[in-house]
């Protein structure tokens, strides 16, 4: 806990553990987790330092659909307190838990603008969980 007393690094991960919910799992180690566990412990570990922004490069990449509504949900609580930024190719929970999408293909800006923005990108009668690949299909097919 870089620069913590012990006294506040114990404080806080506890309550950065809660957080996360993962309380009743502090006395595990972290080969004892599952994946999903993992990731909410690296979150924990960022809010133990009262972090006001948590960057999360493939969050969700790996867990199960259970896990996956876990992390959502902890995003989403998150969101009231410290600013998420997420780097991912998985489009599926773009429009339920993020409010912003940048788009970048080799290394330039090809969107950039609120999820419903980018969505609308799609071509018409493109089912509803398929819009963000669509539109990001459409997006990159226009400067190809």
């Amino acid at each position: 806990m870089k620069g913590m007393s012990r006294t506040d690094a114990w404080d806080a991960s506890k309550g950065a553990l809660q957080r996360v919910k993962l309380d009743s799992l502090g006395e595990r180690k972290s080969h004892q987790l599952s994946g999903g566990q993992l990731r909410r412990m690296g979150i924990a570990g960022t809010l133990a330092h009262s972090s006001e922004v948590v960057l999360l490069d493939e969050p969700t990449a790996g867990l199960d659909p259970s896990q996956r509504q876990i992390f959502r949900d902890l995003v989403t609580r998150l969101l009231a307190d410290v600013q998420v930024v997420v780097s991912t190719h998985q489009t599926e929970d773009l429009d339920t838990v993020y409010d912003h999408v940048v788009v970048l293909d080799q290394g330039r800006v090809r969107f950039q603008g609120d999820v419903d923005d980018f969505l609308e990108l799609a071509a018409p009668g493109t089912p509803e969980g398929r819009r963000a690949d669509a539109a990001y299909t459409q997006l990159i097919a226009k400067e190809v």
